[in-house]
């Protein structure tokens, strides 16, 4: 059952706007209640007044490739909430030279405006600047002269935005928005500095989310140089020859699955093995290496229950998850301890997939539980510190062997004995413990920037609601 907010009430003169409709739903619709909430403001701007444009690039050919000399990253409508831009895909600089509305600046709001998920709202951070977006993102860009840039994804990504954007939806089995249905969104205007504030602390959260990108990319780099194998840094996986015709002999009972024998594969697993290595499982030993348990999902609220975080959701910069309420029992099994790596471990075979790429999870993130679909890791090695396994785990050759070790139909699994045979460079105890300092460096600028953004959005709510009495 929905009601409407106690402090957002309907009024009698709703009714007339509705031609005296008696029912419910058009006085508890989240985006007429907030247009209505809004409009209490004492001075508020329409967004086309606030704003140098409003648009989405149009539909366009694409041309792929996977050598960066030739490419430009490319961001889909999922692509733009990903905490970590490392793995994007690429078009060609040729078809993105052909359409002048493509890239992206750091400073725009970005709002997905096409498919089942339209509606959500993200910012356009600084390792965006200049990658090509899709059509079903619609950018929204600030006049710097009439609105902070920090201030208006604030307001457009709150509980008072949102559900104005989201009226705006037109379609059944593909749901749209276009730019002229949020021009008349009124934005609410405030004196004494509060929207420099805001501003400021949306610009210190996106520096530091750049500081967290970079260090986590630099981890990597640091652990694949010290191990003396630095050439898997530039993998290039798919202009290695293709496996095709090759043969095995002596299969096992382990496997008899094509996937699980691949020769590129086979080849990567080879090279780092050459170099001074120990086994996942051996790390593991005494830690962690499994799925999470299964659990039944009772919806909950977030004032009695805990947001689980799915595969998908889980690479994301602020995923919105689902509130649900589990028995003490379920809860131990969902949530997870602090420096845990975590495996997407249930899915399929497309390179834009989850399927076996990493996260991990520390600080503020431990509050969450987890999918059973994710496979959590964990050292059961002072030596080899879980933040260094992390940076390893990140790493494309890792992802490219976990992907070989397929398990299962459609859906696919990680095997388990072959993920524990995984080999893991071993470097020195000191670039161990280097590596996993940057790792948790990276990790507290992520708390931090989610900590700036959090006191930025309750600074507006907070004028908001001052400002509508």
């Amino acid at each position: 059952m929905k009601l409407a907010s106690p402090d957002n009430s309907v009024q009698a003169s709703w009714l007339a706007e509705q031609g005296f409709r008696l029912d419910p739903g058009p006085y508890v619709s989240d985006a007429y209640a907030a247009r209505k909430y809004l409009h209490r403001m004492p001075h508020s701007e329409p967004l086309h007044a606030v704003t140098a444009r409003v648009f989405h690039a149009g539909r366009f050919r694409r041309e792929w490739t996977t050598d960066p000399a030739h490419g430009v990253p490319f961001l889909g409508s999922a692509d733009i909430f990903e905490a970590d831009l490392s793995n994007q895909r690429m078009i060609t600089k040729r078809s993105f030279a052909k359409i002048p509305n493509l890239p992206l600046e750091p400073g725009w709001t970005l709002v997905t405006c096409s498919g089942m998920t339209a509606g959500r709202v993200t910012y356009a951070r600084l390792s965006m600047a200049g990658a090509a977006c899709s059509q079903d993102v619609m950018r929204v860009v600030p006049d710097l002269t009439r609105i902070p840039a920090g201030y208006l994804y604030t307001f457009l990504a709150s509980q008072f935005g949102i559900p104005v954007i989201k009226g705006g939806i037109y379609g059944t089995s593909v749901k749209h928005i276009e730019p002229s249905h949020i021009a008349d969104l009124p934005v609410p205007r405030f004196g004494g500095g509060v929207e420099q504030r805001i501003d400021a602390l949306i610009t210190e959260a996106m520096q530091l989310r750049q500081h967290y990108e970079d260090g986590v990319r630099e981890a990597t780099r640091d652990l694949f140089v010290s191990a003396g194998i630095p050439e898997l840094l530039d993998l290039r996986w798919h202009d290695r020859e293709r496996d095709l015709g090759f043969s095995i002999e002596r299969p096992t009972a382990l496997s008899l699955r094509a996937l699980n024998y691949s020769p590129r594969a086979r080849r990567l697993h080879d090279l780092i093995s050459q170099v001074p290595h120990r086994t996942l499982g051996d790390i593991c030993a005494g830690g962690l290496l499994a799925r999470g348990g299964r659990f039944k999902r009772v919806d909950s609220d977030k004032n009695h229950g805990i947001k689980l975080i799915n595969q998908r959701q889980g690479f994301w910069v602020r995923p919105e998850g689902r509130w649900i309420s589990l028995s003490e029992k379920d809860l131990n099994e969902t949530t997870v301890n602090d420096e845990t790596s975590l495996v997407a471990a249930t899915g399929t075979l497309g390179e834009t997939e989850a399927f076996c790429r990493a996260i991990f999870v520390t600080a503020g993130w431990r509050k969450n539980a987890y999918s059973d679909h994710f496979l959590r890791i964990k050292s059961g090695d002072a030596s080899f510190p879980d933040p260094y396994l992390f940076a390893y785990l990140r790493s494309e050759p890792v992802f490219r062997l976990l992907r070989s070790m397929g398990a299962g139909g459609k859906q696919q699994d990680i095997h388990p004995i072959l993920r524990a045979a995984l080999p893991v460079p071993a470097c020195t105890a000191a670039d161990r413990e280097r590596i996993a300092g940057v790792v948790r460096q990276a990790y507290r600028d992520r708390d931090d920037a989610d900590r700036k953004e959090d006191e930025a959005f309750a600074l507006l709510d907070k004028a908001v609601r001052e400002a509508a009495r």
